[in-house]
């Protein structure tokens, strides 16, 4: 079965890019979008998703409290915290983000993210490298 894939970010246009470029990705089944931290929660209360992609800087309930709401209540789900600003890398892996990542990263990068997420369990994956 395929991978599903939740994509949160307030700019449209981001979360497009964003699906654009893992629908080319054979491992995805499904991408669901939220423009907040408040629609992503919700969305993954409808059906949970393998991996959410969140960005840190969400309206209604921003991207690290939504991280972390989302690794109480699912634990099993691989978040993935994006920004254009590093300085929230350690506040997404306190809220529990399986991942850091920084916008405007080579495609092949983020997918590298996201598949090291999903295969290595519980470490922390940041710019390239696997933290244990």
């Amino acid at each position: 079965m395929g991978m599903q894939i939740l994509i949160a970010d307030s700019q449209p246009r981001a979360r497009q890019s964003l699906k654009a470029l893992l629908a080319t990705w054979p491992a995805v089944e499904g991408i669901r979008e939220a423009g907040s931290g408040r629609e992503a929660v919700s969305s993954v209360e409808e059906g949970v998703p393998d991996v959410a992609v969140l960005d840190a800087l969400l309206p209604e309930m921003d991207g690290i409290e939504a991280t972390r709401v989302i690794k109480e209540r699912w634990p099993l789900i691989k978040v993935v915290v994006w920004s254009i600003d590093p300085e929230y890398e350690a506040e997404a892996q306190t809220a529990g983000a399986d991942a850091f990542v920084t916008k405007g990263m080579p495609p092949q990068e983020l997918l590298a993210c996201i598949a090291a997420v999903v295969e290595n369990g519980t470490t922390f994956w940041s710019g390239g490298e696997v933290w244990q």
